[in-house]
This record gives C-alpha cells, sequence and structure tokens, in this order.
C-alpha cells in the first residue's frame, strides 16, 4: 500500500494521516439497519451489522438503511438417466435504500446488489443438499453485505457532509 500512496491511492476505509476515521467509516458507523422479513433477511441484516461495527461502534445513528432480500434458484443440468438436476444455481438479489434519520426522513441514495452461487446436488444425500443450500444463502447474504457496504463508503466518500 505504501507503493500506491503516492499516486493519491488509498482504502476506501482508510484511516487519515490523524488518526482519525475517514468519511467512509464515519458514515457507515451512523448507520442503523432496519428489520428484514424472514430468515434470509435476518441474515443479511447481520452481515450489514458486523460490517458497519467495524467501521465503529458505540456512536450515534444518523441514517436508517432500509433493504429488502430475496433469493431465486434455477436447476441446471438434468441427468438424462434419472431426469434429476445435479447442479442448483441461486441468484440473490437486495434493493436498499439510506434515509436520514432527520425530521424530512429524505431518501440520500439508494441501490441494489446482485451476486450468484450455486451448488451440486447428489442422489440420495438430501441433508447434504440441505446443509449446502444454507451455506450458499450465507455466502449470497455476505457477498450482497459487501456490494452494499462498498456503494455506501462509496457514497460516503464522495459526500462526506451528507445531511
Amino acid at each position: 500500500m505504501a507503493l500506491l500512496a503516492g499516486c493519491g491511492w488509498q482504502p476506501i476505509y482508510a484511516t487519515r494521516s490523524d488518526g482519525t476515521s475517514g468519511p467512509a467509516a464515519q458514515g457507515l458507523a451512523e448507520i442503523s439497519v432496519g428489520l428484514m422479513p424472514d430468515r434470509l433477511g435476518q441474515v443479511l441484516r447481520q452481515a450489514l451489522q458486523t460490517r458497519f461495527e467495524r467501521a465503529g461502534s458505540g456512536v450515534a445513528k444518523r441514517y436508517d438503511l432500509v433493504a429488502s432480500f430475496g433469493v431465486a434458484g434455477e436447476a441446471l443440468y438434468l441427468d438424462q438417466t434419472t431426469s434429476i438436476p445435479s447442479r442448483y444455481r441461486m441468484t440473490g438479489l437486495a434493493s436498499w435504500s439510506l434515509i436520514s434519520m432527520d425530521a424530512r426522513r429524505r431518501t440520500l441514495t439508494s441501490g441494489s446488489a446482485r451476486v450468484m452461487d450455486g451448488f451440486n446436488i447428489y442422489d440420495q444425500q438430501y441433508f447434504a443438499m440441505d446443509m449446502e443450500n444454507e451455506a450458499v444463502q450465507q455466502r449470497l447474504a455476505g457477498a450482497v453485505a459487501d456490494q452494499i457496504t462498498l456503494q455506501l463508503a462509496a457514497w460516503f466518500n464522495r459526500h462526506p457532509t451528507a445531511d
């Protein structure tokens, strides 16, 4: 990173030379993540909270993040002898809005995130397939949380005095 600093590059969550947090880290720490329905929504909410708290805890909240998250799946490659799919592809899609907690409750920015993952289906291995499905859903929520966090960090860097 020291080599890249000379060209002006710095990490998006960079701490300033005086030791204070940059606008992205400060802004992320000020976000309260709203409740989301269903198990998948809870997993995404926890993943987002973990990423935002990494930027700082104990900070007064100034923004609400409202998000929705869903996962769709499709069977791929049907075995020619049994007509049973042997691969399952899952797509996670989230839409989100960052809303100020002031009296006007303005939507400051919004966006979406989309990721894909999948798993193999093994005949006669129901519990293995169920466990792999859970693991894929966890990975999808984590990847969506990463995308949302980066989108918000970039927005805070462009709008350091967002009110």
